[in-house]
């Protein structure tokens, strides 16, 4: 007798099922307890205190930086962020820079703060990014003191 049919005599038992049961389960439970803690530790935290507060002053900021018909022009490579402003006349902006942060779209490992200089039509700073998907989180003021805040994403191609 040969061992394919020696193997074949052999009569599956209760606890091989109990076996292969207990081995799927046990690899479904293990990739979702990994891809949970993945997901808390790189969790980037929340953007505001109260989102209900928030969304009571959405329309109205959202309208007050629509009335001033700015349109950026951002760019980014893997060494500089570049930010330019023109207005509804096609004329440059130099707005005031309240915060800006460059950073990957999952984590805030990577984030970083930009040093801005204007450069006279544009402004630009130095930075240091690998390739991938990136945000810039701008917060700029208008000469009259309106907020424009947008969150821009980028790409940074080899």
């Amino acid at each position: 007798m040969n061992a394919a049919a020696a193997q074949a005599e052999k009569p599956l038992a209760g606890w091989h099922i109990a076996a292969m049961f207990v081995g799927g389960f046990g690899i479904i439970i293990a990739v979702n307890l990994a891809l949970a803690i993945s997901a808390v530790r790189t969790f980037p935290g929340k953007e505001t205190e109260s989102s209900y507060v928030a969304s009571q002053r959405f329309d109205a900021d959202r309208a007050a930086q629509d009335a001033l018909g700015w349109t950026l022009d951002v760019t980014l490579d893997a060494t500089a962020l570049r930010l330019a402003v023109t207005g509804p006349d096609g004329a440059t902006i130099q707005p005031r820079i309240v915060a800006a942060t460059l950073g990957r779209a999952t984590t805030v490992a990577d984030d970083m703060t930009p040093a801005f200089a204007w450069t006279g039509s544009a402004w630009s700073a130095p930075v240091a990014v690998g390739d991938g998907n990136w945000n810039v989180r701008l917060d700029l003021r208008a000469a009259d003191g309106t907020p424009f805040r947008r969150r821009i994403p980028l790409r940074v191609a080899r």
